[in-house]
Protein backbone atom coordinates (compact mmCIF):
# COMPACT_ATOMS: atom_id res chain seq x y z
CA UNK A 1 0.00 0.00 0.00
CA UNK A 2 2.86 2.95 0.99
CA UNK A 3 4.67 1.73 -2.66
CA UNK A 4 1.39 2.44 -4.39
CA UNK A 5 0.82 6.05 -2.46
CA UNK A 6 4.44 6.26 -3.44
CA UNK A 7 3.94 5.81 -6.84
CA UNK A 8 0.86 7.98 -6.90
CA UNK A 9 2.29 10.92 -5.17
CA UNK A 10 5.51 10.72 -7.50
CA UNK A 11 3.06 11.35 -10.59
CA UNK A 12 1.35 13.91 -9.15
CA UNK A 13 4.79 15.56 -8.70
CA UNK A 14 5.43 14.70 -12.41
CA UNK A 15 2.10 15.48 -13.87
CA UNK A 16 2.24 19.41 -12.05
CA UNK A 17 5.48 19.70 -13.61
CA UNK A 18 4.57 19.09 -17.18
CA UNK A 19 1.48 20.64 -16.67
CA UNK A 20 3.34 23.91 -15.59
CA UNK A 21 6.10 23.85 -18.26
CA UNK A 22 3.50 23.11 -20.88
CA UNK A 23 1.51 26.49 -19.73
CA UNK A 24 5.09 28.36 -19.49
CA UNK A 25 5.75 27.20 -23.63
CA UNK A 26 2.25 27.97 -24.83
CA UNK A 27 2.81 31.26 -23.13
CA UNK A 28 5.96 32.00 -25.58
CA UNK A 29 5.63 33.33 -29.39
CA UNK A 30 6.31 31.23 -31.91
CA UNK A 31 9.12 31.32 -34.06
CA UNK A 32 12.72 32.45 -33.96
CA UNK A 33 12.02 35.18 -30.92
CA UNK A 34 10.77 32.51 -28.35
CA UNK A 35 14.71 31.65 -28.08
CA UNK A 36 15.55 34.79 -26.96
CA UNK A 37 17.48 34.91 -23.66
CA UNK A 38 18.23 37.97 -23.69
CA UNK A 39 18.02 40.91 -20.44
CA UNK A 40 14.07 41.15 -20.88
CA UNK A 41 13.98 44.96 -22.29
CA UNK A 42 16.19 47.17 -24.33
CA UNK A 43 15.45 50.17 -25.61
CA UNK A 44 16.59 51.72 -28.88
CA UNK A 45 16.95 54.48 -30.87
CA UNK A 46 15.67 54.54 -34.67
CA UNK A 47 16.40 56.75 -37.40
CA UNK A 48 14.76 57.00 -40.69
CA UNK A 49 16.75 58.32 -43.46
CA UNK A 50 15.17 59.80 -46.59
CA UNK A 51 16.86 59.68 -49.95
CA UNK A 52 14.24 60.45 -51.99
CA UNK A 53 16.33 62.79 -54.15
CA UNK A 54 15.87 64.21 -57.86
CA UNK A 55 19.55 63.03 -58.78
CA UNK A 56 18.58 59.59 -57.45
CA UNK A 57 15.10 59.29 -59.06
CA UNK A 58 14.86 61.97 -61.75
CA UNK A 59 12.33 60.23 -64.15
CA UNK A 60 8.56 61.91 -62.68
CA UNK A 61 10.11 63.41 -59.55
CA UNK A 62 7.17 64.95 -57.25
CA UNK A 63 8.21 68.87 -57.51
CA UNK A 64 4.96 70.69 -56.20
CA UNK A 65 1.56 69.77 -55.71
CA UNK A 66 2.41 68.02 -53.66
CA UNK A 67 6.33 67.99 -53.61
CA UNK A 68 8.27 64.70 -52.95
CA UNK A 69 7.81 63.87 -49.05
CA UNK A 70 7.15 61.10 -46.20
CA UNK A 71 4.14 60.41 -43.56
CA UNK A 72 4.57 59.95 -40.25
CA UNK A 73 6.53 56.84 -39.30
CA UNK A 74 4.23 53.57 -37.60
CA UNK A 75 5.53 50.93 -35.82
CA UNK A 76 5.33 48.21 -33.85
CA UNK A 77 7.12 46.08 -31.37
CA UNK A 78 5.90 42.57 -31.67
CA UNK A 79 6.38 38.46 -31.78
CA UNK A 80 5.81 35.99 -34.59
CA UNK A 81 2.35 35.14 -33.51
CA UNK A 82 1.53 39.01 -35.19
CA UNK A 83 2.39 40.55 -39.05
CA UNK A 84 1.99 43.99 -39.59
CA UNK A 85 2.52 43.25 -43.34
CA UNK A 86 4.62 40.80 -45.96
CA UNK A 87 5.88 40.76 -49.22
CA UNK A 88 3.61 38.48 -51.42
CA UNK A 89 0.66 38.67 -48.97
CA UNK A 90 -2.62 40.76 -48.86
CA UNK A 91 -2.53 43.94 -47.04
CA UNK A 92 -4.52 44.34 -44.29
CA UNK A 93 -7.57 47.08 -44.57
CA UNK A 94 -5.49 49.27 -41.87
CA UNK A 95 -1.87 48.83 -44.31
CA UNK A 96 -4.22 49.98 -47.20
CA UNK A 97 -5.65 53.13 -45.72
CA UNK A 98 -2.36 54.37 -44.75
CA UNK A 99 -0.83 53.86 -47.99
CA UNK A 100 -3.08 54.92 -49.83
CA UNK A 101 -3.90 58.03 -47.49
CA UNK A 102 -1.68 57.94 -44.38
CA UNK A 103 -4.51 57.42 -42.69
CA UNK A 104 -3.67 55.60 -38.97
CA UNK A 105 -7.14 54.73 -37.19
CA UNK A 106 -7.82 51.73 -38.62
CA UNK A 107 -4.16 50.56 -38.79
CA UNK A 108 -3.59 50.97 -35.00
CA UNK A 109 -7.12 49.47 -33.81
CA UNK A 110 -5.57 46.44 -35.62
CA UNK A 111 -2.34 46.66 -33.86
CA UNK A 112 -4.51 47.09 -30.80
CA UNK A 113 -6.52 44.30 -31.34
CA UNK A 114 -3.98 42.13 -31.58
CA UNK A 115 -2.11 43.02 -28.31
CA UNK A 116 -5.96 42.22 -26.59
CA UNK A 117 -6.36 38.89 -28.48
CA UNK A 118 -3.26 37.11 -28.25
CA UNK A 119 -0.65 39.21 -26.51
CA UNK A 120 1.64 39.45 -29.37
CA UNK A 121 2.18 43.23 -29.15
CA UNK A 122 4.79 44.95 -26.64
CA UNK A 123 4.38 48.66 -27.83
CA UNK A 124 3.53 51.10 -30.71
CA UNK A 125 6.05 54.04 -31.70
CA UNK A 126 5.57 56.91 -33.92
CA UNK A 127 7.88 59.31 -35.55
CA UNK A 128 7.12 62.44 -37.36
CA UNK A 129 6.68 63.29 -40.97
CA UNK A 130 9.51 64.54 -43.11
CA UNK A 131 8.49 67.59 -45.82
CA UNK A 132 10.94 66.49 -48.45
CA UNK A 133 11.88 63.54 -50.13
CA UNK A 134 15.63 63.59 -48.13
CA UNK A 135 16.03 64.44 -44.61
CA UNK A 136 15.88 62.32 -41.47
CA UNK A 137 13.26 61.70 -38.58
CA UNK A 138 13.09 59.62 -35.22
CA UNK A 139 11.81 58.18 -32.43
CA UNK A 140 12.87 55.83 -29.60
CA UNK A 141 11.44 52.20 -29.25
CA UNK A 142 11.02 49.11 -26.50
CA UNK A 143 11.71 45.88 -27.70
CA UNK A 144 10.72 42.81 -24.89
CA UNK A 145 12.47 39.34 -24.69
CA UNK A 146 9.31 37.39 -25.85
CA UNK A 147 8.30 40.07 -28.02
CA UNK A 148 11.93 41.50 -30.06
CA UNK A 149 10.65 42.06 -33.52
CA UNK A 150 10.33 45.66 -35.38
CA UNK A 151 7.66 45.93 -38.17
CA UNK A 152 6.57 49.91 -39.24
CA UNK A 153 5.57 52.04 -42.58
CA UNK A 154 6.27 54.98 -43.94
CA UNK A 155 4.36 56.07 -46.82
CA UNK A 156 5.83 57.55 -50.15
CA UNK A 157 3.71 61.03 -50.88
CA UNK A 158 2.64 61.36 -53.39
CA UNK A 159 1.89 57.93 -54.56
CA UNK A 160 -1.12 55.39 -54.95
CA UNK A 161 -0.18 53.25 -52.87
CA UNK A 162 3.52 52.92 -52.56
CA UNK A 163 5.47 52.76 -48.64
CA UNK A 164 8.63 51.25 -47.67
CA UNK A 165 9.14 49.19 -44.56
CA UNK A 166 10.12 47.16 -42.60
CA UNK A 167 8.60 43.56 -41.63
CA UNK A 168 9.49 41.51 -38.55
CA UNK A 169 13.22 42.02 -37.83
CA UNK A 170 14.99 40.24 -35.13
CA UNK A 171 16.91 42.80 -32.98
CA UNK A 172 17.86 39.81 -30.68
CA UNK A 173 20.80 37.45 -31.14
CA UNK A 174 20.14 34.54 -28.60
CA UNK A 175 21.50 35.80 -25.24
CA UNK A 176 21.99 39.90 -26.27
CA UNK A 177 20.24 42.41 -28.02
CA UNK A 178 22.20 43.66 -31.32
CA UNK A 179 23.71 47.52 -30.63
CA UNK A 180 23.27 48.33 -33.99
CA UNK A 181 21.50 48.16 -37.31
CA UNK A 182 21.17 49.58 -40.47
CA UNK A 183 18.75 48.36 -43.04
CA UNK A 184 18.20 49.88 -47.43
CA UNK A 185 14.35 50.71 -48.04
CA UNK A 186 13.19 50.36 -51.46
CA UNK A 187 9.63 50.81 -52.24
CA UNK A 188 6.57 48.46 -52.04
CA UNK A 189 3.34 48.42 -53.92
CA UNK A 190 0.48 47.61 -51.18
CA UNK A 191 -1.81 46.13 -54.17
CA UNK A 192 -4.51 48.24 -53.61
CA UNK A 193 -4.22 51.11 -56.34
CA UNK A 194 -3.66 50.54 -59.97
CA UNK A 195 -1.99 53.93 -60.30
CA UNK A 196 1.55 53.64 -62.19
CA UNK A 197 2.98 57.32 -61.21
CA UNK A 198 3.28 59.62 -58.34
CA UNK A 199 0.55 61.52 -59.25
CA UNK A 200 -2.04 59.01 -60.35
CA UNK A 201 -5.65 59.17 -59.55
CA UNK A 202 -7.09 56.63 -57.15
CA UNK A 203 -7.98 54.15 -58.82
CA UNK A 204 -8.43 50.41 -57.20
CA UNK A 205 -7.17 47.52 -58.06
CA UNK A 206 -10.14 44.86 -58.01
CA UNK A 207 -9.44 42.02 -56.85
CA UNK A 208 -6.88 43.19 -54.43
CA UNK A 209 -3.21 42.18 -55.07
CA UNK A 210 -0.55 41.12 -52.99
CA UNK A 211 2.06 43.43 -51.33
CA UNK A 212 5.26 43.56 -54.03
CA UNK A 213 8.15 45.17 -54.30
CA UNK A 214 8.70 48.13 -56.74
CA UNK A 215 12.27 47.29 -58.93
CA UNK A 216 13.74 49.10 -61.78
CA UNK A 217 11.68 46.92 -64.51
CA UNK A 218 8.75 46.20 -62.37
CA UNK A 219 5.90 46.86 -62.98
CA UNK A 220 7.48 46.37 -66.29
CA UNK A 221 5.67 49.85 -68.21
CA UNK A 222 7.37 52.53 -69.22
CA UNK A 223 4.82 55.06 -67.46
CA UNK A 224 5.92 53.44 -64.19
CA UNK A 225 7.91 56.48 -61.99
CA UNK A 226 10.25 53.64 -60.81
CA UNK A 227 10.93 52.31 -64.44
CA UNK A 228 15.24 52.77 -64.97
CA UNK A 229 15.54 49.53 -67.57
CA UNK A 230 18.88 50.47 -67.67
CA UNK A 231 20.04 49.57 -63.80
CA UNK A 232 20.23 46.63 -62.19
CA UNK A 233 18.85 47.77 -58.95
CA UNK A 234 17.01 50.53 -57.97
CA UNK A 235 19.19 52.72 -54.87
CA UNK A 236 17.75 52.68 -51.52
CA UNK A 237 14.82 55.36 -51.75
CA UNK A 238 14.90 55.47 -47.62
CA UNK A 239 17.42 53.93 -44.85
CA UNK A 240 16.53 52.80 -41.34
CA UNK A 241 19.06 52.89 -38.05
CA UNK A 242 18.64 51.30 -35.08
CA UNK A 243 20.92 51.88 -31.99
CA UNK A 244 20.33 50.80 -28.65
CA UNK A 245 20.66 53.09 -26.10
CA UNK A 246 22.34 52.25 -22.44
CA UNK A 247 20.97 53.41 -19.32
CA UNK A 248 22.44 56.97 -18.92
CA UNK A 249 21.18 57.60 -22.65
CA UNK A 250 17.87 57.19 -21.95
CA UNK A 251 15.69 60.04 -22.97
CA UNK A 252 18.71 61.76 -24.60
CA UNK A 253 17.83 62.71 -28.05
CA UNK A 254 18.46 60.20 -31.04
CA UNK A 255 22.27 59.95 -32.53
CA UNK A 256 22.68 61.38 -36.08
CA UNK A 257 19.90 63.69 -36.39
CA UNK A 258 20.38 67.88 -37.11
CA UNK A 259 23.10 67.06 -39.62
CA UNK A 260 24.84 70.01 -41.48
CA UNK A 261 22.45 70.82 -45.10
CA UNK A 262 25.13 69.25 -46.89
CA UNK A 263 24.52 65.32 -46.10
CA UNK A 264 21.76 65.49 -48.39
CA UNK A 265 24.45 66.74 -51.54
CA UNK A 266 26.34 63.83 -50.61
CA UNK A 267 23.52 61.68 -50.90
CA UNK A 268 22.58 63.22 -54.19
CA UNK A 269 26.20 62.88 -55.42
CA UNK A 270 26.95 58.87 -54.48
CA UNK A 271 23.17 58.21 -56.19
CA UNK A 272 23.09 59.40 -59.58
CA UNK A 273 20.56 57.95 -61.87
CA UNK A 274 20.92 58.34 -65.74
CA UNK A 275 18.11 59.39 -67.20
CA UNK A 276 17.48 59.25 -71.13
CA UNK A 277 15.49 61.24 -73.05
CA UNK A 278 12.07 60.43 -73.96
CA UNK A 279 9.69 61.98 -77.45
CA UNK A 280 6.91 61.43 -78.78
CA UNK A 281 6.20 58.99 -81.98
CA UNK A 282 6.98 61.53 -85.22
CA UNK A 283 3.55 63.71 -86.55
CA UNK A 284 1.82 62.93 -89.69
CA UNK A 285 4.19 64.21 -92.93
CA UNK A 286 3.15 68.44 -93.51
CA UNK A 287 1.76 69.64 -97.36
CA UNK A 288 4.68 69.19 -99.78
CA UNK A 289 5.73 72.68 -100.05
CA UNK A 290 7.91 74.11 -103.46
CA UNK A 291 7.18 74.80 -107.15
CA UNK A 292 5.34 72.92 -109.45
CA UNK A 293 7.18 70.12 -111.33
CA UNK A 294 10.24 70.72 -108.94
CA UNK A 295 11.20 68.91 -105.96
CA UNK A 296 9.47 70.25 -102.73
CA UNK A 297 9.94 69.64 -99.20
CA UNK A 298 7.59 68.34 -96.43
CA UNK A 299 8.27 68.26 -92.78
CA UNK A 300 7.11 65.67 -89.65
CA UNK A 301 7.79 66.65 -85.89
CA UNK A 302 7.84 65.30 -82.60
CA UNK A 303 8.38 66.45 -79.43
CA UNK A 304 10.04 65.79 -75.85
CA UNK A 305 8.31 63.51 -73.15
CA UNK A 306 10.93 63.44 -70.48
CA UNK A 307 13.96 66.01 -70.36
CA UNK A 308 17.34 63.87 -69.78
CA UNK A 309 18.95 64.24 -66.78
CA UNK A 310 22.85 62.92 -65.41
CA UNK A 311 24.18 62.46 -68.29
CA UNK A 312 21.64 60.28 -69.80
CA UNK A 313 21.11 60.01 -73.75
CA UNK A 314 20.27 63.45 -75.05
CA UNK A 315 17.33 64.26 -77.34
CA UNK A 316 17.34 63.40 -80.87
CA UNK A 317 16.63 65.82 -83.95
CA UNK A 318 12.67 67.13 -83.52
CA UNK A 319 12.36 67.94 -86.91
CA UNK A 320 12.54 65.87 -89.90
CA UNK A 321 12.23 66.70 -93.83
CA UNK A 322 12.11 64.84 -96.87
CA UNK A 323 11.82 65.78 -101.06
CA UNK A 324 8.05 65.43 -102.30
CA UNK A 325 6.04 66.26 -105.71
CA UNK A 326 4.19 68.87 -104.93
CA UNK A 327 0.29 68.39 -105.32
CA UNK A 328 -2.25 70.33 -107.05
CA UNK A 329 -0.17 71.58 -109.87
CA UNK A 330 -1.74 73.23 -112.84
Amino acid sequence: MENLMFVYRSCKVIWTLLVTILGYASSLPVGDDSICTAEELAKYSIIFTGKWSQTAFPKQYPLYRPPAQWSSMLGVTHSSDYSMWKKNEYASNGVRDFAEKGEAWVLMKEIEEAGEKIQSVHGIFSAPAISSGTGQTSTELEVHSRHPLVSFVVRIVPSPDWFVGIDSLNLCEGDHWMEEVSVDLFPYDAGTDSGFTFSSPNFATIPQDTVTEITCSSPSHPANSFYYPKLKILPPIAQVTMVKLKKNQLGLPAPYLNLPAKSNEIIDSVSETPLDCEVSQWSSWGLCRGLCRKTGTKIRTRFVLLQPANNGMPCPNLDEETGCEPENCV
